[in-house]
C-alpha cells in the first residue's frame, strides 16, 4: 500500500537501541523514528548512569518514558519518571540521566 506509514513496534526497538547503548563508551544512542517539516520523534537509549548535558529546549517537546527510569532537571526543578511516563519538556535549559538502563521517547516541534 503506497503512502502507508511505517509502523515502529517500540518495545523491540527499545531492547534493539539498549543493546547498541551498551556497546558505546557514552553509553547511549538515538534513532529518528519519525521525521518531517513540522516534528520529529527519536527514541534514546540511555545506560544506567548516562545522561544527557543540559543543552536548550526546542519550541514545544515531549519525553515518553518506555523503560527504566530517569530523571529530567532544569537548574531549579527536577521530575523523576518511570515507564509510562509522559511529560512536556520544560521550556528552558534541561538534562536527562538514566537512574536505570532507560529508553526514552522525545517529541519535538521543529517549529
Amino acid at each position: 500500500m503506497t503512502g502507508h506509514p511505517e509502523i515502529t513496534e517500540l518495545d523491540t526497538a527499545a531492547k534493539e537501541l539498549l543493546t547498541e547503548a551498551r556497546g558505546h563508551d557514552s553509553r547511549r544512542t538515538a534513532r529518528t523514528l519519525v521525521t518531517g517539516t513540522a516534528m520529529r520523534a527519536t527514541l534514546i537509549a540511555l545506560c544506567e548512569g548516562a545522561s544527557m548535558a543540559d543543552h536548550d529546549a526546542p519550541p514545544a517537546a515531549t519525553l515518553q518514558v518506555v523503560e527504566g527510569r530517569v530523571r529530567l532537571h532544569t537548574r531549579d526543578r527536577e521530575w523523576v519518571l518511570d515507564a509510562g511516563h509522559l511529560t512536556a519538556i520544560p521550556h528552558q535549559r534541561h538534562g536527562l540521566a538514566a537512574l536505570t538502563d532507560a529508553v526514552v521517547l522525545l517529541t519535538v516541534s521543529l517549529r
